[in-house]
């Protein structure tokens, strides 16, 4: 597509409310939607097969699941039945998670760069309908396939995007998968860095660069008064960088600044704790690793992430007019 851009839904709204937001985004051109799983709060594979019950041609993608707490067969079944639902249009977007998530529910994530590779080679086998026997360090199955007995036998083309931020994990996407889902709050600079890295990867598996797709998240808050938007950024920005540290360190936010969040954020942190802590989030981040203000400013951030190496811009509406962020990006950016 021309105009590549894309949606990101996470738990703001009402699900239902979702699913126009959904077909207001195909309606007026966007590529693909994608659903968060992040928090303890909504599953992604519900909302997904939603929004692909209700539209025809746009893309549904998961944003990203995470690779501990899903079977490697319920995994491949999970999304050969949304395959189903809607053939090529499905993007199994997966991520290592973050500590302390989840540690605190009980899993310890030991070796994540084994255990991601042993789960994308093992799905990519059982969606190409492969029999599969595989005894790795965290998969062990044998002779096991995908049980079509009616529908589709054929292999389903479901990419495989690894929402990478660590070196070593990016190296690892650029090797093994299909694409990478680029972080949210981190400046466009980033990019170059992570394209090097990708690059290093694919020449690996005998790839180009240019074979690896890189959509990314950006927190996009629009409004026509610009304070408004930065505001509603704020927030999120004060709930983040206190609960996902692997965020925080890529966006380069110093440590002193995210302790003393973490010191009045409580998990999950509550509307009262955030606005206590939000005054700490300095404007000048908001402006340098996201895309904030007025229709004309976030458009012109967006563009930076394009410039530096994004191929899709998967867009976070905060708060705000999700109709308005919409209608701000349905024209083409390049």
């Amino acid at each position: 597509m021309a105009n590549r851009v894309a949606l990101y839904l996470q738990d703001a709204h009402d699900l239902r409310e979702g699913l126009k937001y959904v077909k207001y985004a195909e309606e007026h051109g966007f590529e693909a939607v994608w659903q968060a799983e992040s928090r303890l709060v909504r599953d992604a594979i519900v909302p997904m097969a939603a929004y692909a019950a209700v539209t025809e041609r746009i893309k549904v993608g998961s944003g990203v699941i995470n690779n501990w707490t899903r079977n490697i067969g319920l995994l491949a079944a999970t999304f050969l039945t949304l395959d189903d639902l809607a053939p090529g249009r499905i993007i199994c977007g997966i991520g290592a998670w973050w500590d302390p998530l989840a540690r605190n529910v009980g899993i310890e994530r030991k070796k994540p760069l084994v255990a991601m590779r042993e789960t994308v080679l093992v799905l990519k086998r059982l969606l190409a309908m492969e029999r599969v026997t595989f005894h790795g360090e965290f998969i062990h199955v044998d002779g096991i396939e995908l049980d079509v007995v009616h529908g589709r036998r054929e292999p389903r083309h479901v990419p495989i995007m690894i929402g990478a931020t660590g070196d070593l994990m990016m190296e690892l996407t650029g090797e093994i998968a299909d694409g990478v889902v680029l972080n949210y709050c981190v400046a466009p600079e980033y990019n170059l860095r992570a394209l090097e890295l990708l690059d290093k990867g694919a020449r690996k598996a005998g790839r180009s660069l240019d074979e690896i797709d890189r959509p990314q998240l950006i927190v996009c808050s629009v409004h026509e008064d610009h304070d408004r938007a930065i505001d509603t950024t704020r927030e999120l920005l004060t709930q983040y960088l206190a609960q996902q540290p692997h965020i925080a360190k890529a966006s380069g936010v110093s440590e002193d600044v995210v302790h003393e969040i973490q010191s009045i954020l409580g998990w999950p942190a509550t509307h009262e704790q955030i606005q206590r802590a939000k005054h700490l989030v300095p404007e000048d981040l908001i402006h340098r690793i996201t895309a904030s203000g007025t229709p004309e400013e976030a458009r012109a951030k967006v563009k930076e992430y394009i410039a530096n190496g994004c191929t899709c811009p998967i867009l976070y509406p905060v708060g705000g007019d999700v109709q308005l962020l919409i209608d701000t990006f349905s024209q083409p950016l390049v």
